[in-house]
């Protein structure tokens, strides 16, 4: 995971041969969740799995955590778990922004503090930047609360990827020597039966949206005061720039409440789809029981019938014989004038 054009396709293509589109330009690439096919580090069976960006610019942020949300749960319902978790980073960054803060702060709620153990925080571009700049800068990253240091702190390790597979299979390798376990929201999707919308990292999304509706509206209030100060200084075209400022960020907001309406609309759909099937499974566990006591018991009285027969059976060879001991004692009786001896 990480921020779109960090390299997280371009590390995953190198390290385990696959040929995912990668893009050198300001548009995402990995639109979806991409798995390679097994490959082996160590004699060890590899599979990476390969995420969109939290900005990516095809899809809003709640798209994004609904199909990694989705991914992750199917494969911890089949009984799988992540041995470890890489978050890429572009050391050449002049300064960690907003976005990829963002990225990573969302990256932590799908973690879970307990798994953070098992993150390795990836630097990248090395040969982009000068190496004593880059040591500072990572330095910087790993030293300060508001980059990587409360990861780290928790168990996180950053290490170097310089371009070459030799350094991307060093980071694999660490990786493996890790204890798989689930994430903080497989946890929560697959154990606990949340909704997507009641997570962490949806909580993280939501702040990060109630953070921007904030910004928007303080930025609108100040539109709205320079739209009155331009009115009274009689400035019309300056108006009529700052109204479709305006408009132009209403119509963003409305965008990103229509994909809110929309993902609480699916996940109530999907909701009443599970409650439908876990219905029906149960209906049909009923019936499969009682079919079952149907059968005991209709074997248990073929038993009872079988073992009536066999007594009455064995009640009439007693009758036989006795009547015909009764009868040989009777020609005796005859044969010998009536002295048995």
């Amino acid at each position: 995971m990480g921020a779109t054009g960090s390299g997280k396709t371009t590390f995953t293509n190198l390290v385990s041969g696959s040929a995912f589109r990668t893009s050198n330009g300001l548009r995402s690439c990995t639109d979806a969740v991409d798995v390679t096919e097994p490959f082996e580090v160590d004699g060890r069976r590899v599979v990476l799995v390969d995420t969109p960006g939290f900005d990516d610019t095809t899809k809003s942020d709640t798209d994004i955590l609904t199909l990694i949300a989705e991914f992750l749960a199917s494969s911890y319902q089949s009984g799988h778990k992540l041995t470890g978790l890489i978050f890429v980073h572009r050391i050449s960054d002049f300064r960690i922004g907003g976005i990829s803060l963002k990225n990573f702060r969302t990256f932590k709620k799908l973690c879970g503090e307990q798994t953070l153990r098992n993150v390795v925080i990836v630097t990248n571009m090395w040969s982009e930047v000068d190496p004593q700049l880059g040591e500072t800068r990572e330095h910087e990253l790993a030293t300060q609360d508001d980059f990587f240091k409360p990861a780290l702190d928790k168990g996180a390790k950053i290490m170097r990827h310089n371009g070459s597979l030799e350094s991307a299979k060093l980071v694999i390798q660490y990786i493996l020597g890790n204890n798989p376990m689930a994430l903080q929201i497989q946890r929560e999707l697959v154990d606990e039966r949340k909704d997507i919308l009641q997570t962490a990292a949806a909580d993280e999304i939501e702040r990060e949206l109630q953070a921007e509706k904030e910004r928007q509206r303080v930025e609108r209030e100040r539109v709205r005061q320079e739209m009155e100060e331009a009115a009274r200084v009689r400035e019309e075209e300056m108006r009529r720039q700052r109204e479709d400022e305006a408009r132009r960020r209403q119509e963003k907001l409305d965008r990103i409440e229509a994909d809110r309406r929309r993902v609480e609309e699916n996940m109530e759909r999907e909701r009443r789809e599970w409650e439908q099937r876990m219905w029906e499974e149960d209906q049909h566990r009923k019936r499969e029981s009682e079919r079952l006591q149907r059968e005991f018991e209709e074997r248990v009285a073929e038993e009872r019938r079988r073992t009536e027969d066999q007594q009455r059976w064995q009640r009439e060879e007693d009758e036989r014989l006795r009547r015909e001991l009764e009868w040989q004692r009777h020609r005796q009786r005859r044969h010998h004038g009536g002295c048995i001896v």
